[in-house]
């Protein structure tokens, strides 16, 4: 017998008080068809980092959020019962972003399990991709990401549901296009040998059907559940049949290779899809993506579209999700991101990272930095023994712990604005690894100086930082 979805009774009306569903990355393909679907059966909160000018839709509540900003999420996520995630950071949100997506992705799931923590959010719903039976070693970057949020959301006291799903087709689906572009751009197709790496496509339709049913329901609280239709197809197959539905005679055959590079140039190029997307996404096709029959969803019967019903639908159709429309972001232009991630052995605390940096910079550079502790705890980097600091960090106890330490940049002769950078360092992963990040830095010197002088000296130095960690281990 089936366990029907929670909900909280209204004494004064004696019905169903709907449940109050927030979801980050609403604007994205999946969150905005949800809205658009379901508007009506919860309190839908949609995420957005920009303010909303115009709401199509009076009742869905937008909020304001930066995901990086812990505080800041814990603010959007106020009053939730349960939390869709669908972020993937693929897009710079910064002029300069220096660390990787898995590292990003990393530390927004961690920021986004914590401010559902000190909400007391119920449940939190990710919706992932299909991960092969495999080694965690041998996943590719985008599928080891995948698996390496997932593990983050479900790391505290909200009750993590995790979806994983192969290829969803519908209109505005980005893995879609990419496959509906190349046959309607190439007249002869020529399919490097990952094309024949075999899948389980999924509509739209069907997915938010099952993502509205895991919504609420204990019976799927800290369970993985694995979604796709049941036909098998390679991903040649797909493009053959793609292409029988637009009606466009293709010449498709395959070469015996598997060339990372001619693939990510192929599908970009005649894909129209950007490199951060295409590349991960490419890196993944090597393995088999199928639904595996320990996690395969049976909470309910479904009769799955098929992937010629769901291609025509992704086609034909001319309905689009309602959005807000956004006021222009206005804040300073040259910001930096800079996040990098170091393997923590050992085990040992934020706090003892963030100490042994304090430490270790002016000792490195013995000769060049000086670091002083001022009377009220600010730690400033001097250059030789000048008056005026290089950087100037203020922790902030009352948001630091032993797991995370935060630090304002609040002076410094190569900062430009002191009222909103920081630097941070945090355990993730259960203390395997350790994060080290600094957030919408602006620096002093022009762009074109900062980026080819101080912005690589900063890798330089925390690539150094981070084998004087391995050394210690």
């Amino acid at each position: 017998m089936l366990t029907q979805p929670f909900s909280f009774m209204d004494k004064s009306l004696n019905a169903p008080k709907k449940l109050t569903v927030v979801i980050a990355g609403a604007g994205g393909y999946i969150g905005s068809w949800f809205i658009e679907k379901y508007r009506d059966s919860y309190h839908l909160i949609g995420l957005s980092r920009k303010k909303v000018k115009s709401n199509p839709y009076p009742e869905v509540e937008w909020r304001q959020v930066e995901l990086y900003s812990i505080t800041s999420t814990v603010e959007a996520l106020k009053g939730v019962d349960v939390a869709i995630y669908l972020v993937h950071s693929m897009n710079a949100s910064t002029r300069l972003n220096q660390g990787s997506f898995e590292d990003t992705d990393l530390l927004l799931a961690d920021n986004f399990s914590r401010a559902a923590e000190l909400n007391g959010v119920k449940q939190i719903v990710y919706l992932g991709g299909l991960l092969p039976d495999e080694q965690e070693d041998s996943l590719s970057r985008h599928l080891k990401s995948r698996l390496e949020v997932e593990q983050t959301l479900g790391s505290r006291s909200a009750k993590l549901t995790a979806i994983r799903a192969s290829i969803i087709v519908g209109p505005g689906g980005s893995s879609f296009d990419m496959i509906k572009n190349l046959v309607d751009r190439l007249p002869i197709l020529m399919c490097p040998k990952w094309t024949e790496s075999v899948t389980q496509p999924i509509s739209l339709q069907d997915t938010l059907e099952i993502l509205d049913f895991c919504i609420g329901n204990p019976s799927y609280y800290h369970k993985t559940i694995e979604i796709g239709s049941p036909e098998i197809l390679s991903y040649k197959e797909m493009l053959k049949r793609t292409a029988e539905v637009l009606g466009k005679r293709r010449i498709i055959f395959s070469v015996p290779v598997f060339s990372l590079g001619f693939s990510k140039f192929w599908v970009g190029l005649f894909g129209d899809s950007p490199p951060q997307l295409v590349s991960p996404l490419v890196e993944s096709l090597k393995h088999t993506l199928t639904v595996h029959s320990k996690y395969k969803f049976s909470g309910k019967e479904l009769t799955y579209l098929t992937f010629d019903q769901a291609v025509h639908f992704a086609l034909e159709s001319k309905e689009r999700p309602n959005l807000p429309t956004f006021h222009y972001s206005v804040g300073a232009k040259n910001t930096v991101r800079s996040i990098q991630r170091f393997s923590n052995s050992n085990r040992n605390s934020a706090l003892w990272v963030a100490n042994r940096y304090a430490i270790w910079l002016p000792s490195f550079f013995r000769f060049l930095i000086n670091g002083k502790v001022t009377e009220r705890g600010d730690l400033g980097f001097h250059l030789l023994w000048g008056k005026k600091p290089m950087l100037q960090l203020t922790q902030i106890p009352d948001r630091s712990d032993e797991q995370r330490q935060l630090f304002y940049i609040t002076g410094g002769w190569l900062v430009k604005r002191f009222d909103y950078g920081w630097l941070e360092f945090r355990e993730v992963l259960d203390s395997r690894y350790i994060i080290s990040a600094i957030h919408e830095f602006v620096p002093r010197l022009p762009w074109f100086v900062y980026v080819h002088t101080q912005a690589k000296l900063h890798l330089w130095v925390m690539n150094r930082f981070k084998k004087y960690l391995s050394k210690k281990s």
